[in-house]
């Protein structure tokens, strides 16, 4: 009798494991981002720099500035779009263990006690007969959905997957988190030197202006000049404000960028220090596998993977599904009894379901995950195409801003020899002042576009590091947990899954 109950299950587990239905994914081709044409040659005479992987681990240190690198860390460290990141990963390995829970039986420990009465009346004279029974119970109840099919095997392949795709999405915001800081420190020490220009430049318009002051009591000016002076004066003083407002506002936006409260970083950052620069000044190479540094490919990827397994998942529904239920416990009349030998009570209940009629809703929802699949496939060839497009940008806007500051470095030495001259030959009466006060003009604009410039490169670089993907794997080892992504081998998705 015993080998009629363990016929089914033995059937079961020597299925168990032998059918995955739904497509076996497979990666796309490794991304490749050609960038040979970007570089003009006017700017590569003579130099030889390169971005290499190890250069990607922590690019920020290129730039040798302590403060900058120390800020980086609190933000990786510290940030509110980081900690959402982390908390995240950590639901998608929860969210793993629950998928893995269906491949193992579910058991379930009770007990019962019951006292009832009863009323027997074998006629309607009759009054009855009472009986009182009490009734024990304690046990367990065990049920197993035997994965033949590989649905359950889908749900923990996609779940892998999810894990693996938020981990890389928490690695993209460590990625714009530590380019987002950089760049907003950048800002204010572009602010910081933009306030000493045109300061240094109000210093100097106020002694012309005391200057035609003093020569006009003297009967040597007129009182035009000395208003003309005076009105270039205030304009200059009217830039002021305005930077001081741009340094406040980013000083505030690094704060939240670190995760502390606006105002708490004044002090750190009071001391004017110059814009950091990169110790090269064109970037010739780059790692010929840049892409798969960048984590919104590898999650774009990894997402791709994990709808592909939801397919399969799907498409177990249409199969049949074998279950084992049973129990094992002890039942008595009696409390002192319940213990014995005899109390002993087990049942065994192998059960088949099969789906014969759900109004397509099976194949429907097939056909849904295979367009959820194609939606995610579009998605990742997007992101390659961006990945290309950013890097491309940066390196073009790198190499041209270099040529655009070397001129307006130019422009001020000549502003500076002008303002020079301008206020010679005024003072001996062969220009007027309108001359002086365009000199003036002049070398306090071209100046001021100089660090702009200046901050405008930083940028860059800055950008470049982050299309690259630089960053995150500085970080990744305090956090990850489980193996990472594979890195995707092809480059458009289209047509990755092959059905079965």
């Amino acid at each position: 009798m015993k080998m009629k109950f363990l016929i089914i299950p033995m059937l079961c587990l020597t299925l168990a494991g032998c059918v995955t239905v739904g497509p076996n994914y497979q990666e796309p081709p490794a991304p490749k981002a050609d960038v040979s044409d970007v570089n003009d040659a006017s700017t590569q005479k003579g130099r030889r720099a390169s971005i290499t992987k190890q250069d990607l681990v922590s690019w920020w240190t290129v730039f040798n500035d302590p403060l900058l690198s120390a800020l980086i860390q609190e933000a990786l460290s510290g940030n509110l779009d980081v900690r959402q990141a982390k908390a995240k990963v950590r639901e998608a390995r929860a969210q793993l263990v629950i998928s893995r829970a269906g491949l193992f039986p579910a058991v379930d420990a009770g007990g019962s006690y019951q006292q009832a009465r009863s009323i027997t009346s074998y006629n309607a004279d009759d009054e009855g007969v009472r009986t009182e029974n009490t009734y024990y119970n304690a046990g367990f109840d065990a049920s197993w959905e035997i994965d033949i099919f590989g649905g359950t095997r889908r749900a923990v392949e996609a779940a892998k997957a999810d894990i693996q795709a938020q981990q890389a999405s928490l690695e993209s915001v460590w990625v714009s988190m530590a380019a987002e800081v950089a760049q907003t420190y950048a800002a204010i020490r572009s602010y910081q030197q933009r306030l000493k220009v045109a300061e240094n430049n109000l210093r100097a318009q106020a002694d012309t202006l005391d200057i035609l002051e003093t020569r006009l009591r003297a009967g040597l000016s007129d009182e035009l000049d000395v208003q003309q002076a005076r009105y270039n004066l205030e304009n200059s003083r009217s830039t002021i404000p305005r930077l001081k407002s741009g340094l406040e506002i980013s000083l505030n936006a690094l704060a939240v960028l670190v995760g502390k409260m606006p105002g708490k970083l004044q002090k750190r950052l009071e001391k004017s220090t110059p814009i950091p620069v990169a110790p090269f000044d064109v970037v010739l190479k780059i790692p010929a596998d840049t892409l798969r540094q960048r984590p919104d490919i590898r999650r774009a990827e990894r997402a791709l993977a994990a709808q592909s397994a939801r397919i399969g998942e799907a498409t177990a529904e249409l199969y049949p599904k074998f279950y084992l239920i049973g129990s094992i416990g002890l039942e008595s009349m009696k409390s002192a009894k319940l213990f014995n030998a005899e109390s002993n009570v087990w049942s065994i209940l192998p059960t088949v379901t099969w789906p014969l009629f759900r109004a397509g809703s099976i194949r429907a929802n097939i056909e849904v995950q295979n367009a959820k699949q194609e939606q995610m496939a579009a998605q990742y060839d997007k992101a390659v195409l961006v990945a290309v497009k950013e890097i491309r940008n940066s390196l073009t806007t790198f190499n041209q801003e270099q040529q655009r500051l070397a001129a307006l470095t130019a422009a001020v030495d000549a502003a500076q020899k002008a303002a020079d001259i301008a206020q010679q030959k005024y003072r001996h009466g062969l220009v007027n002042f309108n001359d002086v006060l365009d000199a003036q003009r002049s070398l306090f604009s071209y100046d001021d576009q100089r660090i702009t410039s200046q901050e405008a490169i930083t940028n860059d670089i800055i950008s470049l590091y982050k299309a690259l993907g630089g960053g995150w794997q500085h970080m990744r080892t305090n956090t990850s947990r489980e193996p990472s992504a594979a890195a995707p081998k092809t480059a458009q998705a289209s047509g990755v899954v092959a059905r079965q």
